[in-house]
């Protein structure tokens, strides 16, 4: 087999590869032979056909078989005993493979480039340490008893206001005939929780015990129900009861519905679940800005094949958001161009951080371990209750699925190893000095405008599990 590199030039490699006829030809008699052996043909003992008859009943196929393994022999010869490390699937061309000529194809492939890293001990980074104090264990537990809370009449009689349960009896029409589903008796609706129709709450404010009131609304444009999607519709409502809420005591009877044993146990839960999730914001926080220092101290050729992928990902997220009307407002003011330019940028910060991070685990001998894999696995699927078992298949059937999973695992532990080498410096903070902060750095951003280079700027291997378990979840209630 002769191979040629044909090209080489910054992460391309090109190269043109040939098997001689007579080599195919021998290769192709070795297998007949091989398979003859053992064959059973009709009028011949085993092993007694001759190569003739053979080459006639089964000579294409397995001149097929032979192609195939040349294709794969020369591809890994011209690759991996060069050293060359692929970045995307190599594009095989066949130039070449008519009976009695020779095989003749050419391989183009992009490789990974060669990272120098920075000196991660030259890095400076700012991690707060957020303190959790009694008033944020307190405030939690009265949204908590908030959600628990109970209604009862309203002592004395008073119109309805926001906040307060009305029980209803309604009918609903549209275009004068009597909406499906649209009637209710002793309904119990939330003023001001937007359960119904936008506009249709509204309209009950104020309204007494035993009032009957017309409610005119409009069905949204997205509504389910396509056939009274943007129609107007009429209701005709009582009210029979007006509720108002009364917020659970914060005592040990509120632990206890939360599964507690007394009120102190239940603070000291919230207390460390107050503190399990600034933990993880501080965390992120601290990766971003690593995140940026690591970009801005690295600068290496990326394969272009690569960005493309990774950006044409992007883009058809940003197309399906301008479509649904979810595009950022500095993001709407852009023409196409410039918002491409920009997305592109990201793209870039993606797989070079993506690139970088891999590579320091292969240098570094970080891996994810079996373990740490099953761990994520047995948690991605109690995310979606009832359909386990068909997420823990669709994992191991799906391998590219089951390295997205693997991807954030190992992107931590390489985060981990460069925080070890790193200057990190812990920054005491309140939970009210941290929101605040939180706000004044969202006002500027959005003065500013969004920073493609900054925003969604995690590597490209990292967080793509989720959607691959939701279509196993949504295939298996199909």
């Amino acid at each position: 087999m002769q191979v040629t590199e044909t090209l080489s030039e910054g992460l391309k490699r090109g190269f043109k590869i040939v098997l001689p006829a007579k080599d195919i030809d021998r290769k192709v008699e070795d297998k007949l032979r091989e398979y003859g052996a053992s064959a059973r043909i009709p009028g011949f003992r085993p092993g007694k056909a001759p190569l003739s008859l053979l080459k006639t009943r089964f000579g294409e196929a397995m001149r097929g078989e032979v192609l195939q393994e040349a294709v794969n022999e020369g591809s890994h010869q011209a690759i991996h005993e060069r050293g060359l490390r692929p970045a995307i699937q190599p594009k095989i061309d066949i130039t070449s493979a008519d009976a009695g000529a020779d095989l003749a194809f050419t391989i183009e492939v992009e490789v990974l480039p060669e990272i120098t890293p920075m000196d991660f001990k030259s890095i400076e980074l700012e991690r707060l340490d957020i303190q959790i104090q009694d008033k944020d264990v307190d405030e939690e537990v009265a949204r908590r008893a908030e959600m628990v809370k109970r209604t009862e009449p309203v002592k004395e009689p008073r119109p309805a206001k926001s906040g307060d349960v009305v029980v209803i009896d309604f009918e609903g029409k549209v275009d004068d005939k009597p909406l499906p589903g649209g009637k209710g008796d002793g309904f119990h609706l939330e003023l001001g929780s937007n359960r119904f129709i936008p506009g249709f709450e509204d309209q009950l404010i104020g309204a007494s015990v035993g009032e009957k009131r017309v409610v005119n609304v409009k069905f949204p444009d997205e509504y389910q129900n396509k056939e009274i999607q943007g129609k107007d519709a009429v209701f005709d409502v009582t009210v029979k009861e007006v509720r108002e809420p009364v917020a659970a005591a914060i005592d040990d009877e509120l632990a206890k519905q939360f599964g507690l044993e007394n009120l102190a146990a239940l603070k000291t839960s919230v207390k460390g679940e107050l503190e399990n999730g600034y933990n993880a914001v501080a965390r992120s926080r601290a990766k971003r800005l690593l995140f940026d220092k690591l970009s801005d101290g690295h600068d290496f050729p990326l394969p272009p094949g690569m960005v493309d992928a990774e950006f044409e990902g992007i883009w058809r997220q940003v197309q399906e958001d301008k479509a649904q009307g979810r595009l950022d407002a500095e993001d709407a003011k852009k023409n196409e161009d410039d918002l491409k330019a920009d997305y592109r940028k990201i793209a870039e910060r993606r797989i070079r951080l993506g690139l970088l991070l891999s590579d320091l685990g292969r240098k570094n001998n970080i891996s994810v371990t079996p373990e740490e894999t099953n761990r994520a696995l047995i948690a991605e699927a109690r995310r979606h209750p009832g359909n386990e078992r068909q997420v823990m298949e669709f994992y191991s059937q799906n391998q590219a699925a089951a390295e997205a999973l693997r991807a954030p695992i190992l992107e931590d532990k390489v985060v981990d190893y460069i925080l070890e080498l790193a200057k990190v410096t812990k920054k005491p903070m309140t939970t009210d000095a941290f929101k605040s902060m939180v706000e004044a750095e969202a006002a500027a951003a959005g003065a500013a405008g969004a920073d493609a280079t900054t925003a969604e700027s995690e590597p490209a291997e990292g967080g793509k599990a989720k959607k691959p378990a939701k279509r196993a979840a949504k295939k298996a209630k199909d």
